[in-house]
């Protein structure tokens, strides 16, 4: 589920990506003008195609609103997931993010193309994400990896 507000076709990215990763599966691609139009198109693609899981993709401007934009549509997202009890992976970019379009570009891809191995891995392979538990991964820019206590003990 991608938005036609986005400045990058993430879900081109997203399609390619889950596409190289094996098969077995159908990726089905809806596109709606806003983040905050989202959650009701992953509900009826969780409903009315029988999904197993959604990607709902989105990219929103550096200003005040778009941070409460997001917050709307993330609650609604939620709502969803919790109605349904299907998993619905939230893929937000903020252009403020980036330093410039290029790094733009290069971030919604990356995040995009990250959460669509994630979404991967939840339905065919969760063996790889109990593996990468607790070890700080970051979709977009770099992992920050795991933190590490100097005793070993907890206090």
């Amino acid at each position: 589920m991608d938005t036609t507000f986005a400045r990058y076709d993430m879900g081109t990215a997203a399609e390619e990506e889950l596409k190289g990763l094996g098969t077995g599966f159908q990726v089905i691609r809806r596109t709606v003008p806003g983040v905050k139009d989202l959650p009701v198109a992953c509900k009826r693609l969780i409903e009315e195609e029988s999904c197993d899981l959604a990607m709902a993709l989105g990219m929103l401007g550096p200003h005040a609103v778009d941070k409460q934009t997001a917050l709307v549509a993330d609650l609604g997202l939620q709502g969803v997931q919790l109605a349904t009890n299907t998993p619905i992976l939230g893929v937000f970019v903020y252009e403020e993010e980036a330093k410039d379009e290029d790094e733009l570009a290069w971030l919604a891809a990356r995040r995009t193309r990250e959460h669509a191995r994630n979404a991967y891995n939840m339905l065919f392979r969760p063996e790889t994400l109990r593996q990468n538990a607790g070890t700080g991964q970051r979709e977009g820019f770099d992992d920050v990896g795991p933190l590490e206590t100097t005793s070993g003990k907890l206090s």
